[in-house]
């Protein structure tokens, strides 16, 4: 549990440590906002054998850490600082800091580098595009174009009368979309539904929207596309063919950052770390390794 100061008072955040490695140590920032760390279970499987240091973490608000209600918390400007103050009560610095974003995280990610890179050697940003704005109108003009179109009025509907707790509601996302560009293994894999269950509503609601078809919440304008030539440390960006996200997005941030590489999942969604596992891991961990031997 690692302490953190915030503009309302000290809080605790829950780390986990695998692993020991003092040049390749991986901070994995998970989604939402308001995820958990549940999500990167899946990198208990890969990154041990290849000795990568790495620790899951729960942002303030989220599953292990404490819970503060005071909803002028939830800024990304707030939880870029959280991250500040974890990487240094873990004693991680430029020779040895992999920040690993996914989803949000990513968000989050990118935020953190372009106020602190000076603090990392290497940058992941898992399955996020860099503006919410064109996210938006991927999932509206791309996705949504590839559904039954009964079922997309059927979701617009129910959103239009904010009857996002309707039961219907997820029955329709579920196989329509969630299967489809979440998350592709089926039936999902156990710490992908325990993720999903222990997201804080609040946070996320109040942030990203009530859906993932989508985004309405104070991110909803967010875009650093134009600050991605700012990125000077070596950055990786992943995308996946069935993503929720543009993979050609994520392959263009690539070629913004000064140094950057793009990793495409043939076969990934949005968790490409759960249903492309052949691709995404070889490609992160490479990432990691080629870094640390100064071959990026």
């Amino acid at each position: 549990m690692i302490p953190i100061k915030t503009p309302v008072g000290a809080f605790k955040v829950w780390t986990k440590k695998f692993g020991n490695n003092p040049k390749m140590k991986v901070l994995l920032l998970h989604g939402g906002p308001g995820g958990t760390h549940e999500a990167f279970e899946s990198f208990e499987s890969y990154f041990p054998q290849e000795g990568i240091e790495f620790y899951e973490y729960d942002q303030l608000g989220s599953m292990l850490s404490d819970h503060p209600t005071d909803s002028s918390l939830w800024t990304t400007e707030r939880f870029v600082e959280e991250v500040e103050q974890v990487r240094i009560a873990l004693g991680m610095d430029k020779n040895n800091f992999y920040v690993l974003g996914h989803s949000w995280g990513g968000i989050l990610a990118m935020e953190y580098a372009l106020k602190y890179q000076a603090n990392i050697k290497g940058l992941i940003i898992s399955n996020m595009v860099s503006s919410i704005p064109q996210y938006v109108d991927y999932a509206n003009n791309v996705l949504a174009k590839q559904m039954d179109p009964k079922i997309v009025d059927t979701i617009r509907l129910m959103e239009s009368k904010k009857q996002y707790t309707n039961p219907r509601y997820m029955e329709i996302l579920q196989p329509n979309y969630y299967e489809k560009h979440l998350c592709r293994t089926i039936p999902w894999p156990e710490p992908v539904v325990r993720a999903f269950s222990h997201i804080n509503q609040e946070i996320y609601v109040m942030m990203q929207g009530p859906s993932e078809f989508g985004a309405s919440g104070r991110l909803l304008n967010w875009d650093r596309s134009k600050d991605l030539p700012k990125i000077e440390v070596p950055t990786l960006t992943i995308g996946g063919e069935h993503d929720t996200m543009d993979p050609e997005h994520m392959k263009w941030m690539s070629t913004q950052v000064k140094r950057g590489r793009y990793l495409y999942c043939p076969n990934g969604s949005h968790c490409s770390m759960w249903d492309d596992q052949p691709h995404y891991f070889p490609g992160v961990i490479g990432f990691i390794k080629d870094v640390n031997a100064g071959k990026f």
